[in-house]
């Protein structure tokens, strides 16, 4: 019996290992959760945010940004998982994934979306190569604040 729940336990560490190692695989640069990023980051490979960033985020790879974590402008990737909160603009080449914990306040332009519940968005989703679509969507809410008549006057 004791052998039994020995194989067991161990057999649970080996899943639980792997899976966070596949979650990880392209992520080759991590913002701790204590740090804050002043500017832009660049990143070739994927890049995991723990912490704060106050500037754009782009990478050829993957970007996560992790429960508390925040990026405070845009965001360019090959595909994203938004676990906390973005003010700024999402556009990824495949996959984009809002996590039930996420915050994006901007537009997104992705060719996969999905959306868990309880994930807040605020903003217009356009799927990648219909991105003229923001572009009149935003026209058309600038010409309208712009004929409406003050209210107060």
């Amino acid at each position: 019996i004791l052998w039994r729940i020995f194989q067991t336990i161990i057999n649970q560490i080996w899943v639980l290992n792997n899976m966070a190692r596949n979650e990880n695989k392209d992520v080759h640069t991590m913002i701790g959760a204590d740090a804050v990023i002043q500017g832009n980051i660049s990143c070739n490979d994927g890049i995991a945010v723990y912490g704060k960033v106050f500037g754009d985020v782009t990478s050829e790879g993957p970007v996560r940004i992790a429960r508390g974590g925040e990026v405070h402008g845009n965001v360019q990737a090959s595909e994203s998982n938004i676990g906390g909160t973005v003010a700024g603009n999402v556009r990824v080449e495949k996959r984009a994934v809002l996590g039930s914990e996420s915050n994006l306040k901007g537009d997104l332009i992705y060719r996969t979306l999905v959306i868990e519940e309880g994930a807040q968005f605020q903003g217009h989703c356009v799927l990648a190569g219909r991105e003229e679509s923001i572009d009149s969507i935003n026209e058309t809410q600038e010409s309208d604040q712009d004929t409406q008549p003050d209210q107060y006057d």
